[in-house]
This record gives C-alpha cells, sequence and structure tokens, in this order.
C-alpha cells in the first residue's frame, strides 16, 4: 500500500493526498504536512527504509508519554515503508511558541511521577541518529555508565577521538560514584532529548515531541534543558516548587549533559571534543 493508503487503513477512513509541504526543523529526517481533501492533517515524517526502527521507536516512546496523561505530546497514527523510504505519520499539532512555561514545568514534573522499578526503557532508541541501549539495570549508576557514557566514549573511539579524551573520561567512570553519594534517584520516564527545539505550544498547551524516551534520573531532563540556551525561568522555577531538586544536581547536570555533548561529537565531529574534554576536566577535578 501506498503511504496515504496506510494512513487510510490506519484512520478507518480513506485518506486522498491534495497537498504536501516541507516543514522545516530537523537534522535527521525530511518532515512534511500532508493535506487530505477532507481537510485532514498529518505530520510525515520520512527517512530510508533502513530507518524504520527508529520511527517505530519513536512511536512507541510518543504513546508512553501520552499515556501518563501528563503532558501532550503527538500521537502517532501509523508507520511503515513506501517504496524505498520509512514514515512515521503523526497527529498534526499547530505548534508555536507562545504559552505557559510555569504550566511546562509542572506537567514535566507530572511525567517524571511516573515511575519504574529499573532503569531503562522496554526498548532501544535512538539519540539523534545514534542507537540509544535501554536495557532494564537495577543500579543506576551501572546503567549511567554502561549504557550512556561509557557507550558514547566506545563509539568516539571508533571515531577517532582523540587519545587524551578517552582516558580522561574512562578516568571518569571510575569516579561517578563521587557525584551520587547520598542522592538515590527513581527511575522517572524521561523525553531524553529535551532541548528547546522538542517542545512547544498547541492553543497555549505545552507539547513535547522527537523523544527518546527512557525510565532514568529525572536530572538528566533538567539538564538538558539548560544545555542549549535554557528554558524560560518560569519553567525552571514551576518546576521546582512541584518537584524541589537535591543541591547536588548543579554539579550532576554536567556529567548528564557530557553524554549529549559526547553524542554530538559522534555525530557531527567538530568542536565537540574540545567541549567534552573541558567537561569531563572539570568534573574529575571536583571529583579530586
Amino acid at each position: 500500500m501506498s503511504l496515504a493508503e496506510q494512513i487510510g487503513a490506519a484512520t478507518c477512513e480513506a485518506f486522498v493526498l491534495t497537498r504536501r509541504s516541507p516543514v522545516r526543523g530537523g537534522d535527521i529526517n525530511e518532515a512534511e504536512l500532508w493535506l487530505g481533501r477532507d481537510g485532514r492533517r498529518f505530520f510525515v515524517k520520512l527517512n530510508r527504509a533502513d530507518r524504520l526502527a527508529m520511527f517505530e521507536a519513536e512511536a512507541d516512546g510518543l504513546i508512553e508519554i501520552v499515556s501518563t496523561g501528563a503532558i501532550r505530546a503527538p500521537r502517532p497514527v501509523c508507520s511503515g515503508i513506501d517504496g524505498d523510504r520509512a514514515f512515521l505519520v503523526l497527529e498534526y499539532l499547530k505548534l508555536d511558541g507562545r504559552g505557559d512555561a510555569a504550566e511546562l514545568g509542572r506537567r514535566l514534573a507530572s511525567l517524571h511521577r511516573h515511575t519504574q522499578p529499573q532503569f531503562g526503557w522496554r526498548r532501544a532508541n535512538t539519540i539523534g541518529a545514534t542507537l540509544q541501549p535501554n536495557d532494564w539495570l537495577a543500579d543506576w549508576l551501572v546503567f549511567l555508565k554502561e549504557k550512556r557514557l561509557g557507550y558514547q566514549l566506545e563509539l568516539a573511539r571508533q571515531r577517532g577521538a582523540a587519545a587524551r579524551l578517552i582516558e580522561q573520561g574512562e578516568r571518569l567512570l571510575t569516579r561517578l560514584g563521587f557525584f551520587f553519594q547520598g542522592y538515590a534517584p527513581v527511575p522517572s520516564l524521561l523525553h531524553g532529548d529535551l532541548w528547546g527545539g522538542n517542545y512547544g505550544f498547541a492553543n497555549g498547551e505545552p507539547v513535547l515531541f522527537d523523544p527518546a524516551v527512557y525510565y532514568g534520573d529525572r536530572e538528566a531532563d533538567l539538564a538538558m534543558t539548560e544545555l542549549f540556551g535554557g528554558f524560560p525561568e518560569a519553567f525552571y522555577a514551576a518546576y521546582r516548587e512541584a518537584w524541589p531538586l537535591d543541591p547536588g544536581y548543579e554539579t550532576r547536570k554536567i556529567v548528564y549533559n557530557l553524554y549529549h555533548i559526547l553524542n554530538h561529537f559522534n555525530l557531527f565531529g567538530g568542536g565537540y571534543a574540545v567541549q567534552a574534554e573541558r567537561m569531563i576536566g572539570s568534573l574529575l577535578a571536583r571529583a579530586g
């Protein structure tokens, strides 16, 4: 079946495409707005056929978020293959940057209240275009070492990162426990890729999209909000009022953002290796 036919099958209503237009904003996928003869609209993401698993994991992540009722996210319609292209069709939400940032903070805290007994998720997904392993583990430090920082360091080694970055990174892995003395996170449902380009507002209501979900330390989501310019101050004030943060967050956020900087090096190269080295050096200096 064609993509339009698969939309019709998924919605139990024939879909006749009348217009498709590109949507800007993504680095990994192509995105389009599809308009049907009956006025229905869908947001369609496209990539190579071998990226179907990435789209299926994203759809599962959106369902996980929507099922909590904590915050809105676009509902998946269908995913599959059309010719030589993988696709993911989502509910179309007209998004803009205007809305209540404080409500976004409260809704995120509510999302984080949804927990599991262990850290991880039921399937691997992707952070950008990088595989993100999510095997269930009871110990957060082991998960952080093996499935996050250690995994990215090994990718950096394969990419040809400088020996100093790898050596210092491996040394940091042996000292991670220093940053978790007296702090034991619960496995909270995380968006997983929460930078400023992955939220918006639909009719003023907060919306999250493009997730890389797993159950982890809620501080990891908060840390990433600060990585590329930060969210409005009202967001942080409302989140802290709903669920105060441990004082150690101010240091641990460097640990969590190191994961994303290493991933950016592995995806894009450039100066991210230097930034990662600085972050590692700062953490090692604190750990002694």
